[in-house]
């Protein structure tokens, strides 16, 4: 009973990720055809990377998009966890509420963020669109991302390491450097790329905010598709896929050569 449920679970954890990736495949495979119309193959060819390289345009847009995702990125982490350690250490009347009021950029609509910070910029600071207009806005929601797992990832801490630090002659900075940093860095790394995923494809936020010369990759692409999707669409797209799965990859097999390395080291002590 237990094989045939097992058996069960397995087929139904395929069909879940057959439908979560059955679109990218697609996606993947048309970015190969020999054809303009992206809905009708036509046969095999790679003549779409090379022309894609030549557009201008969507070239630009990633490149805006690349400025405005790192500087996202380094605000919103920075921010994002100072705010997390303090949540996770200090302890005030109203930190309940605060903590709570945390999650709203989170659970905000995202056109209501965008109009909200387009009001913002262009009211306070007379700003009709820019690429630090758009970082702003990005570092805006990013924060929260960065400072709950940061926060949760913190509030596990022994107190106790740093303040041994501290009686052994650290001071408060290089405490923090060396024993709360190193613990808390694979939390502000998680932090750091959900940041620049959520950077590097954002279209409502960043269509409120973009301006002339600051048009982000999403934007050009929705623009493109207005009027079809093109297979050098589809080719982007596929190196982004690309690029990502490899990223993925390569930090999975670290974890699991830091983990080996680790069993090694331990399993000599133990004995």
């Amino acid at each position: 009973m237990t094989g045939r449920a097992s058996r069960w679970l397995s087929g139904f954890a395929g069909l879940i990720y057959l439908f979560l990736f059955a679109p990218i495949v697609v996606l993947i495979v048309f970015s190969f055809n020999d054809s303009r119309r992206t809905f009708v193959w036509q046969g095999f060819t790679f003549d779409w990377y090379p022309k894609l390289f030549g557009n201008r345009e969507l070239l630009g847009a990633l490149e805006i998009t690349l400025q405005v995702a790192a500087i996202a990125v380094v605000g919103a982490t920075l921010l994002g966890t100072l705010l997390g350690l303090g949540l996770a250490r200090l302890r005030f009347r109203g930190s309940g509420p605060v903590q709570t009021l945390l999650l709203l950029p989170m659970v905000t609509p995202e056109i209501v963020m965008g109009i909200s910070l387009l009001v913002f910029f262009s009211q306070l600071f007379g700003a009709n669109g820019s690429i630090w207009q758009i970082a702003l806005a990005h570092i805006t929601f990013c924060i929260s991302y960065v400072a709950i797992t940061v926060r949760a990832r913190a509030a596990n801490l022994n107190p106790q390491l740093e303040e041994a630090a501290r009686d052994l002659g650290a001071s408060a900075l290089g405490a923090f450097r060396h024993v709360t940093l190193p613990l808390i860095a694979p939390a502000v790394a998680a932090g750091a790329m959900l940041a620049f995923a959520l950077s590097f494809d954002d279209l409502v936020v960043t269509s409120f905010n973009a301006g002339v010369g600051s048009t982000t990759l999403p934007i050009a692409i929705y623009s493109e598709i207005k009027f079809g999707v093109t297979p050098q669409i589809n080719a982007i797209s596929t190196i982004i896929v690309a690029i990502v799965s490899l990223a993925l990859l390569v930090a999975w097999r670290l974890g699991a050569f830091r983990s080996t390395v680790q069993a090694a080291i331990a399993e000599p002590e133990a004995a």
